[in-house]
């Protein structure tokens, strides 16, 4: 299964909008517009929150929590390094192994990789593509994309 997220460009906060693998809108991802750090609100196609995430603030290195229908149910944090970026991942027991910095890289669930996901180069706005076996991954893995993509905007790359 897949899912293509794409930025709009021309939009004053970070918006996003995610289509299926046929090319159906299958969610909608909208930032708050006056807030204390980021704070980005996930939709199904309905319009019915599904996801927040929510950075923490007066931290030294981006954190970010991820909330599933109202409930904290993990966070990112961005580690310290000189060249290649890493983060400590607290969510839905997944680890994440690969190349961050290029965008190619896959989530583990114990031994097994749940997630890759991919960055779509010389596209106009960010493109990224979520690959899963399991649709019960689904919503996780966008939440946790998009937390990713935050933390990664929040140091200005």
């Amino acid at each position: 299964m897949r899912l293509l997220i794409k930025q709009r460009v021309f939009s004053w906060t970070d918006t996003y909008d995610v289509y299926d693998e046929n090319g159906g809108v299958k969610y909608f991802v909208k930032a708050e517009f006056l807030s204390l750090g980021h704070r980005l609100h996930v939709y199904d196609a309905s319009g019915r929150e599904v996801g927040l995430v929510k950075e923490k603030l007066w931290t030294f290195l981006p954190v970010f929590e991820i909330d599933v229908d109202g409930v904290t149910r993990g966070k990112i944090e961005k580690q310290f390094t000189l060249f290649k970026p890493k983060y400590e991942i607290d969510f839905n027991g997944w680890r994440a192994e690969g190349d961050f910095m290029g965008w190619e890289y896959d989530v583990y669930d114990g031994c097994s990789v749940a997630v890759h996901i991919t960055k779509e180069l010389f596209r106009w706005g960010d493109t990224y593509v979520i690959d899963f076996g399991n649709p019960a991954d689904e919503r996780m893995a966008l939440l946790l994309v998009i937390a990713i993509d935050a933390a990664n905007c929040t140091q200005g790359k």
